[in-house]
């Protein structure tokens, strides 16, 4: 197996290492913009979410070639939706800017599935236009996902129980255009 090397594989450990650690400041320093947030949850939750794509696809491609590169620049846009929600979290955002978790409902979404489309196109044998739609309603999927994990740690105990269920269709919304957004950027440059 090769050493990982790269701006994609330095931005991956980067992205993975500043997100653990504000996600254990989160879980363990008791700040006001941390409280009723699930930080414990995160703590597990997020590096796992992290690094399943990546060890996925390693265990996959070593297989066929163990000496294969691994798409690391994929792997850190898949990433760094995690590191940008913790850091608005850290600085405040959610509570102090309004339209914060509309944007990255939108702009994280658009990331996480602009480096899932990658993966995607590494595969992909049809044609581009359905690779936009795979992608797209990829992302209205783990839209969803995403929001049904949002009411396990935040709305069934009641701490975020003020215009949840507007909240959770706009976002749900947002984060299916962000998915399109990425489906055109990957299918515009995918083989037809």
């Amino acid at each position: 197996m090769q050493t990982p090397k790269g701006a994609g594989f330095i931005a991956a450990v980067a992205i993975l290492t500043l997100t653990v650690i504000q996600l254990a400041v989160g879980a363990f320093a008791g700040l006001d913009q941390f409280e009723g947030k699930g930080f414990g949850y995160r703590l597990i939750a997020y590096p796992f979410l992290m690094l399943i794509v990546p060890f996925i696809w390693w265990r996959v491609s070593r297989r066929k070639d163990p000496d294969a590169e691994l798409p690391w620049g994929a792997f850190a846009l898949i990433m760094s939706p995690f590191l940008v929600d913790v850091s608005g979290n850290t600085v405040n955002l959610y509570d102090s800017v309004d339209w914060w978790d509309n944007a990255n409902h939108f702009f994280n979404w658009m990331l996480l599935l602009w480096g899932c489309g990658l993966l995607l196109r590494l595969l992909w044998t049809g044609p581009a236009w359905s690779l936009v739609l795979t992608i797209t309603g990829l992302g209205a999927i783990l839209a969803v996902g995403w929001e049904l994990g949002e009411w396990y740690t935040f709305i069934r105990r009641g701490t975020e129980l003020d215009g949840a269920y507007e909240d959770t269709l706009s976002d749900e919304l947002l984060g299916t255009l962000g998915a399109l957004l990425a489906g055109l950027i990957v299918g515009r440059k995918a083989r037809t």
